[in-house]
């Protein structure tokens, strides 16, 4: 998916005008704007990574939200730290916080894993291995959450919209909605991939980014 930095040195920049956003809403996001425009209700692992040897990891395939919710809490939690473990290349250093954030936790080398549960400091892992029988041997008391499975048509409905109106050029004028139709007809397209949802619907508004189109104002199209 392209930047809208790289949207505009192909000498693209205004193609949203018409139906007043200044960006295609599904490409890719900095960090700080996934965390903002996360739904996600964190308040209860805020609350849960409080105390040390605890620790909540969230397991799922990819694109379902494991990152969204790493990043939300890294945002709220002002002393947290956050890491993410590349498929490739050594493991990065691992930054004391409280808690410490772990993205890809499966990938931890087994030296640094076990020096990291050996800090007892609070953890929140995403992960697509279950990882609590090494917690546990270090004292932990683990949460785990699977994560995909809330991904209802409402709930995808609500978190499109959402990138939608943070692309809003104009206050007071209107922007393109996603139906509960549109919503339901990705659910049923993607299951509850969200990231494979984007990737759709970038490319589908993309395709229509110009007035020349034909396309009448407010009147995207979202789904076939």
């Amino acid at each position: 998916m392209k930047t809208e930095l790289q949207e505009r040195s192909c000498g693209t920049t205004m193609p949203w005008q018409w139906c007043n956003l200044r960006r295609n809403p599904f490409g890719e996001l900095t960090r700080a704007e996934r965390a903002q425009l996360a739904v996600v209700d964190i308040q209860g692992i805020v609350q849960q990574v409080s105390q040390d040897h605890t620790a909540v990891q969230f397991i799922g395939d990819c694109g379902r939200g494991k990152t969204t919710r790493m990043l939300a809490l890294a945002h709220a939690m002002a002393d947290a730290s956050y890491v993410y473990l590349p498929e490739d290349g050594p493991c990065p250093s691992i930054a004391v916080g409280r808690p410490i954030l772990i993205d890809e936790a499966q990938r931890l080398p087994r030296k640094v894993g076990k020096a990291v549960f050996a800090s007892g400091l609070p953890l929140v892992l995403a992960t697509h291995r279950d990882l609590s029988r090494s917690l546990r041997r270090f004292g932990y008391s683990v949460d785990t959450q699977s994560i995909g499975a809330a991904n209802t048509p409402e709930l995808i409905c609500k978190l499109l919209n959402r990138r939608v109106e943070a692309s809003r050029r104009e206050p007071d004028v209107a922007v393109p909605r996603l139906s509960l139709h549109d919503a339901t007809v990705l659910v049923r397209k993607f299951g509850s991939d969200v990231r494979s949802m984007e990737s759709y619907l970038y490319d589908v508004v993309q395709s229509q980014s110009f007035v020349s189109l034909g396309l009448d104002h407010g009147q995207m199209r979202f789904v076939d």
